[in-house]
């Protein structure tokens, strides 16, 4: 039976348990390992991973039942790391900025960004979800807040509206659902710096960020000015689609925003009355796409009618049907997007904090 007789034997020994979502010798770096005065030792997991979280507590319970160590007391937490951005600025409450992005309308982009804020929400994070297409906001209606409008604190700061968990802003909720944004690239794109930085956000851990398609004005903004993360670019099978999400891909690249990879939307259709799987889109074409850049294709997710009857419902399919298929992909979509973003990113220094002494 092993007896740890040090921080690093433990470490050394944790480092055992592999998941798609750990590296190599992931116990070994800095923050995630620590032991108490009282000998508890804590794993702090630094990014949203209530699934790996669970994975973890079984197999180290399992590890004592078979009396592989010795019974020891342990804590799993869940605490996101701020990470470094070529834009040194920050967005004030926000740690880490997520762009969902597509080249191309209509390939699910907003059901994307809606769905996958909502789980890693549900992943242990703190959650806020930007809508920032100017000029077609969608937000409102998925989330069910159409007539929703926010309050304003000391005539500037937009307190953001609350609903399934996450704190969410769009241009929705500012102009009337019958009204046209009519307004020049240069007024949209300082529309959105204002929704981002006039917005009193609570402390996030991640902030969803709702791209308008195309890769304009408002995309060079966002890409150039603000604290982006990592993105994500979605995209459907469909040749026509693809050939526009690699101008997403390029884009990004020359602007140095990490792109943390792709997810396929409208992969295959499945059949309401047979569950039969048909790919109407074709077949293969992301997958090719992310191998000529070097991405990751991080989720397939499946064309069915309750995604769009969760949606008009103004309750998003993670938050309607929790056990489908389709809520399953998102989550371990989103657990995977965090995990990625913190392996291939580097943590923000912890600030120090001094106490003044007379």
């Amino acid at each position: 039976m092993r007896q740890f007789t040090s921080k690093q034997d433990f470490c050394d020994w944790l480092n055992e348990f592999s998941h798609p979502n750990l590296i190599e010798g992931w116990a070994n770096q800095p923050s995630i390992v620590t032991v108490s005065a009282s000998g508890v030792f804590g794993i702090v997991l630094p990014f949203a991973a209530k699934s790996l979280q669970a994975t973890l507590q079984k197999w180290i319970t399992a590890q004592h039942e078979k009396k592989q160590v010795a019974p020891f007391d342990f804590d799993i937490s869940i605490a996101p790391k701020a990470l470094e951005t070529v834009v040194t600025n920050s967005v004030n409450g926000v740690k880490n900025i997520i762009a969902v992005t597509s080249a191309k309308g209509g390939v699910g982009k907003s059901t994307t960004a809606v769905n996958l804020a909502l789980a890693i929400s549900q992943s242990g994070a703190k959650v806020g979800l930007l809508d920032a297409d100017i000029y077609g906001p969608s937000v409102p209606m998925m989330i069910g807040e159409v007539d929703a409008k926010p309050e304003v604190r000391d005539n500037k700061w937009m307190q953001p509206i609350t609903s399934h968990g996450i704190h969410t802003h769009s241009i929705g909720y500012l102009v009337s659902k019958d009204e046209a944004a009519i307004w020049r690239g240069p007024m949209a794109s300082k529309a959105l710096a204002q929704l981002l930085n006039e917005t009193e956000w609570p402390e996030l851990d991640y902030l969803v960020i709702d791209m308008p398609p195309g890769t304009g004005d408002i995309q060079l903004t966002l890409s150039q000015q603000i604290p982006v993360t990592g993105a994500l670019i979605v995209t459907t099978p469909q040749d026509l689609a693809l050939a526009d999400a690699r101008k997403g891909a390029a884009m990004f690249e020359k602007v140095d925003v990490p792109v943390i990879g792709m997810v396929e939307n409208m992969s295959y259709h499945i059949c309401s009355h047979c569950g039969e799987k048909e790919h109407i889109f074709g077949a293969g074409g992301a997958e090719k796409l992310a191998g000529e850049y070097g991405l990751a294709l991080l989720a397939q997710v499946p064309l069915h009618i309750s995604m769009r009857e969760d949606i008009d419902k103004g309750t998003p399919t993670v938050v309607a049907r929790p056990d489908s298929e389709h809520s399953q992909t998102y989550l371990q979509l989103a657990e995977t997007v965090c995990s990625r973003m913190y392996w291939h990113g580097k943590a923000k220094p912890e600030a120090i904090s001094f106490t003044m002494v007379e």
